[in-house]
């Protein structure tokens, strides 16, 4: 189990845009990984809006937002459109991801398990979120990301 402090494991994974998207490409940015169980369900729909609409603030801060579920490109397209999310949306079809940041503990896992981490800029663990409720995650992470800055 990845703790605070450890090198996030490294990924490439492509984004419902088509583009794929690494972590490595990101090193010098703070990254919010957020695993979320199924596109278009209400309690994902509920915490990407909640996401969406922190975008600004997250933006101001320097965080990249990077969704990642176990759904195929097109469905998380769609997602995004329907939601107007600016920000990735990860396919992790094989689970690699998944697995490695303990969102799943094998490779048949139907939906991933909802948690996030917060990855610093040097690509350590800043922070993890495994205990999330949908409806404020988005705020909190904010919220505790600001308070620490103060």
């Amino acid at each position: 189990m990845l703790k605070v402090g450890d090198a996030a494991p490294d990924f490439t994974a492509p984004s419902h845009a088509g583009a794929p998207v690494s972590l490595a490409g990101l090193r010098g940015k703070k990254v919010l990984l957020w695993f979320y169980p199924e596109a278009d369900t209400p309690g994902c729909s509920l915490e990407g809006r909640g996401f969406r609409d922190h975008q600004e603030y997250y933006d101001d801060h320097g965080i990249q937002i990077l969704g990642v579920s176990f759904d195929p490109i097109d469905r998380n397209a769609a997602f995004a459109r329907k939601f107007d999310f600016k920000f990735p949306l990860l396919s992790d079809l094989d689970r690699a991801i998944a697995i490695a940041y303990g969102a799943c503990s094998e490779g048949k896992a139907q939906h991933a398990e909802r948690i996030s981490f917060l990855i610093d800029e040097q690509g350590k663990i800043a922070r993890i979120y495994d205990r999330v409720d949908p409806r404020d995650h988005p705020a909190k992470v904010l919220a505790e990301f600001l308070d620490a800055q103060a």
